[in-house]
């Protein structure tokens, strides 16, 4: 049965959890840090989503990412490849970068999801900081966890020249294991990591985006999300 991830008692138990992350990575030099929003949609419990827009200059236009999380619309028509080279899936979150002038790797959270979708979150609905993840550049991005409570998506005003689109997939489905899959990546000819996905939503979410998904599932939903992980079998030779 899945969890009222939204209760009191949840966020308490979240809170607590995250704690001595949050003490201890907050105020620590980041270059990016990324909102997780939990939110409600039509009374289901949510994670938030963004497509970063085909116009941005650089690899990261077109991602879906955390800001709330963001994908790439380039992989996405591409279909799941069961091998990759690392460079090809690994970069699709890259978060808010942090400015000299914010507080901490929170303010810049909530700071780049006001610019970028209009929404405004107060600190005091911050759960906590989730494990940083890092980027082919081996920078630090940081995951901030933040319930936004009941949501209308058509009430957002997101930023055309950053975001194509925003959807939201509901807890429910990134626990269903026929939603699942998983990126085996090579380097030199030989098996090197894998990473998950998470299919049969509006986007595919691959890559840093599905790390920090799966980092928030077994911290709202442990013992039900379970990932069981497949690797693949390599050439001989």
């Amino acid at each position: 049965m899945l969890p009222d991830c939204l209760s009191a008692e949840d966020e308490q138990r979240c809170r607590q959890l995250l704690a001595r992350t949050t003490a201890r990575l907050r105020s620590r030099p980041a270059a990016a840090a990324v909102l997780v929003p939990l939110c409600l949609v039509r009374g289901v419990p949510a994670l938030l989503y963004t497509l970063r827009s085909s116009r941005l200059v650089g690899r990261h236009k077109g991602e879906v990412r955390t800001l709330p999380l963001t994908v790439d619309w380039r992989e996405a028509i591409r279909g799941y490849p069961s091998l990759a080279s690392p460079s090809a899936e690994i970069e699709n979150t890259r978060g808010g970068k942090c400015d000299p002038d914010d507080q901490d790797v929170i303010h810049t959270a909530l700071r780049e999801t006001q610019e970028e979708l209009g929404l405004e979150v107060s600190k005091e609905h911050v759960w906590g900081v989730l494990q940083p993840v890092y980027d082919r550049e081996k920078a630090t991005i940081v995951p901030v966890l933040a319930s936004v409570g009941p949501l209308d998506l058509q009430s957002l005003r997101p930023n055309p020249e950053e975001v194509d689109d925003v959807f939201e997939l509901s807890l429910a489905h990134l626990l269903q294991t026929q939603n699942h899959g998983y990126t085996h990546f090579c380097k030199g000819g030989h098996f090197s990591y894998t990473l998950p996905v998470f299919l049969h939503g509006p986007h595919r979410v691959w890559g840093l985006t599905a790390v920090i998904t799966e980092f928030t599932l077994k911290l709202l939903a442990p013992g039900i999300y379970q990932p069981s992980l497949a690797v693949p079998e390599l050439p001989r030779g």
